[in-house]
């Protein structure tokens, strides 16, 4: 009975273990703001030649959000109000 005891401990303290690893991770990954938010800027020559149209045009939405949410961040707006100043700013 003893032996059971102690094999189900150890084995409870490498699943602590891993979750603990695992959650830090998860964590660590979400700090770190390139990983977490950013999307890269699409680049037109990368992608073929029947896509170039649609990639250009994404990549100047993309650009157009990146200045309104310059825009935002200069204007100190409080993170609630956040979206709707950036609609307003793409609209424009």
């Amino acid at each position: 009975m003893r032996i059971m005891t102690l094999q189900l401990g150890a084995s409870a303290r490498r699943l602590s273990i891993g979750r603990i690893f695992q959650l830090g991770l998860v964590f660590a990954l979400a700090a770190w703001p390139e990983v977490s938010i950013a999307q890269k800027l699409v680049d037109p020559n990368s992608v073929s030649p029947e896509y170039r149209e649609a990639a250009e045009k994404r990549r100047a939405e993309q650009v157009k959000l990146l200045e309104c949410s310059k825009k935002a961040d200069a204007a100190k707006v409080p993170r609630r109000d956040r979206a709707t100043y950036v609609n307003e700013c793409l609209e424009k």
